[in-house]
């Protein structure tokens, strides 16, 4: 996999980059600032690409514009976003496209390195990674929030399905069925209005283009 590794402390850079040549991918560019990952990516169009948000020179939201940016340049190219703190505005921001291929992960996720790897393959192939953190952000109850209508496990499976987990996983995390799991999903789209399917990456999609809804409104 050829990636494009932008984040602004040095020891971090270098560490990602070492970390992700060890696991037999290759970085064909490494940047430190906002104003350099833009030209990066368009120039080497890479298999996906991982950013921090905030970069100079403004520690602002840098990083994710020019993932932004680069997704209108580079249709369909996987981002992959690391953040110090769940940061709710640009989680939504980057997941209101409605499109595959996004993550979002704090940076001490990166130290569990299973779990960022597997992240930022599942990323690049199209799907979806979002740190468990900012899933119960997004999912925090509210009055008039149709998840109020689900049950417990429900609400589960909804969890590991924003996180980006298959029915074999859920089901083995919950120690569940997996038919059982494919029954919650089928009544938790039904319950949130949405088409009760629960293949692909289009059932992911669809729970966090509602979750995206859901924050923003």
């Amino acid at each position: 996999m050829r990636l494009v590794i932008a984040e602004d402390n040095a020891l971090l850079r270098e560490g990602l980059t070492l970390l992700v040549t060890t696991a037999g991918h290759e970085v064909v560019a490494s940047v430190g600032t906002g104003p350099e990952v833009l030209p990066a990516l368009v120039a080497h169009r890479p298999d996906a690409a991982v950013l921090d948000v905030r970069m100079p020179p403004g520690f602002r939201d840098e990083g994710l514009r020019a993932a932004l940016a680069a997704r209108r340049e580079i249709p369909g190219l996987p981002v992959l976003v690391l953040s110090q703190y769940v940061e709710e505005t640009y989680a939504a921001e980057l997941l209101g496209g409605g499109a595959g291929g996004v993550g979002y992960l704090l940076k001490d996720r990166v130290g569990r390195v299973d779990e960022f790897l597997d992240a930022l393959e599942r990323v690049a192939a199209g799907g979806t990674a979002l740190d468990p953190e900012v899933v119960t952000e997004l999912m925090s109850q509210r009055r008039d929030d149709p998840l109020g209508t689900l049950t417990p496990r429900e609400r589960e499976v909804l969890h590991l399905m924003a996180e980006g987990h298959d029915n074999a996983t859920i089901a083995t995390t919950l120690v569940i069925t997996e038919r059982a799991v494919s029954k919650h999903i089928g009544n938790v789209f039904l319950k949130l209005g949405l088409p009760p399917t629960d293949t692909g990456h289009r059932r992911v999609l669809a729970v966090l283009a509602y979750l995206e809804k859901r924050f923003t409104r």
